[in-house]
């Protein structure tokens, strides 16, 4: 017998790289310039100078066994400490190499994450709007995902709803802020009232209740007003999953980390389940040559101009036009309401202006869509006409 489950995996193919498909073929067929593809989360900005000239730096100093052999299991020393030093400078925190653990991007770090948490009967919350793999990763490990709705109007935490859905079974919660695929950052006063919630749980139900940030978003946020809260400094229990794909604009290179802080409790068992859980899923040892560039340019970010940008420029465009639509913080995502009560349906008629977007049933929240502007300026100014000959075509 062939595992049913990942049949099903493989067989249904996630709506965002569906629609990233068709836009190729469409593209083939009509040329690239004349296909609006906002499917996708890839950046598009480039990465810092400094990276590719450290990869060829690297390449050109160092012998192959350095460049592609294998690091310790759990990453590097040296770009440990190099992550660690900069997390330290940049948050005031005091930890150390030994609190982190390489992996392969955010998506590895979460799953490592869950896989070491879980045990029979746990349930694992997020907030709503969600990306849709994290329903993978926890059902994957046979915990339950419980989806909590958050404000319809500001997409920020319903502490209300939140209170209602954590019970004995809960062993962690997952925050992504910025958010995929909403943009919205919770708050300095959120990230402390929520800690304080799961502080009175923890002690009510007599375990701990994790909290597990997804980070691939933190460095993009592009008003001066917007803080995105260090989690580890409001609530001991915390895990920070966090990716260099977005910062670095190196989603290819698969590269980032789990930190495991000495306050977490009984964090020494914990990092083991980490690097036991990495192990059985076949994550030891991230990229080699990847760490090492991370570790000489930690600290740096992409030009993030151009996507603050683009934000303006599309949300004020589409908001003018009639599109309903939560002014995003961060991240590279508008999250806009349908203009039809089913937001597949919205997105197939929008395919009819070239116009490809992702409809937003997977991600907790039906009837909207988003919208990912990670693209040029150029394609966003060419794509406004479609937008308003679509929300025009709503009006007939």
């Amino acid at each position: 017998m062939i595992n049913e489950t990942m049949v099903q995996l493989g067989q249904v193919r996630s709506v965002i790289r569906d629609l990233f498909e068709f836009g190729k073929k469409r593209a083939a067929e009509i040329g690239e310039e004349n296909v609006f593809d906002f499917s996708l989360g890839n950046p598009n900005v480039p990465a810092p100078e400094d990276v590719n000239r450290t990869f060829i730096e690297l390449i050109e100093n160092n012998s192959d066994i350095y460049l592609h052999g294998y690091t310790s299991a759990q990453g590097d020393a040296n770009t440990r400490a190099a992550i660690a030093d900069d997390l330290n400078r940049r948050f005031g925190t005091s930890f150390r190499a030994d609190n982190l653990y390489m992996t392969c991007g955010a998506a590895a770090s979460l799953k490592i994450c869950l896989e070491a948490l879980y045990t029979p009967g746990d349930e694992v919350i997020t907030f709503t709007p969600f990306f849709p793999e994290y329903r993978v990763f926890v059902e994957t490990t046979g915990a339950k995902l419980v989806a909590v709705q958050t404000d319809p109007d500001t997409f920020q935490i319903d502490f209300d709803k939140l209170e209602e859905a954590i019970n004995e079974r809960t062993k962690a919660l997952i925050v992504n802020s910025p958010n995929n695929p909403s943009g919205v950052v919770f708050r300095e006063e959120s990230i402390a009232r929520l800690a304080k919630v799961l502080e009175e749980k923890q002690e009510r139900y007599g375990h701990a209740i994790y909290l597990i940030t997804d980070e691939p978003y933190r460095e993009l946020v592009y008003d001066d007003d917007v803080v995105v809260p260090y989690v580890t400094k409001y609530y001991r229990n915390a895990l920070v999953c966090y990716s260099y794909s977005k910062s670095l604009s190196m989603p290819g290179e698969r590269i980032g980390y789990i930190l495991v802080p000495d306050e977490v409790e009984d964090s020494k068992t914990l990092y083991a389940a980490v690097a036991g859980a990495g192990r059985a899923l076949g994550y030891v040892c991230a990229p080699s040559l990847a760490q090492h560039v991370i570790e000489k340019c930690v600290g740096q970010v992409s030009d993030l101009s151009v996507y603050r940008k683009n934000r303006d420029l599309l949300y004020n465009a589409l908001t003018e036009f009639g599109y309903t639509c939560v002014h995003p913080d961060g991240a590279f995502y508008l999250f806009v309401k349908s203009l039809e009560e089913d937001a597949k349906a919205f997105s197939d008629r929008a395919r009819d202006f070239e116009l490809l977007l992702v409809p937003a049933d997977s991600f907790g929240t039906p009837g909207y869509v988003r919208i990912a502007y990670c693209v040029t300026t150029e394609q966003i100014e060419k794509s406004l006409p479609a937008f308003r000959a679509l929300a025009e075509a709503y009006k007939k």
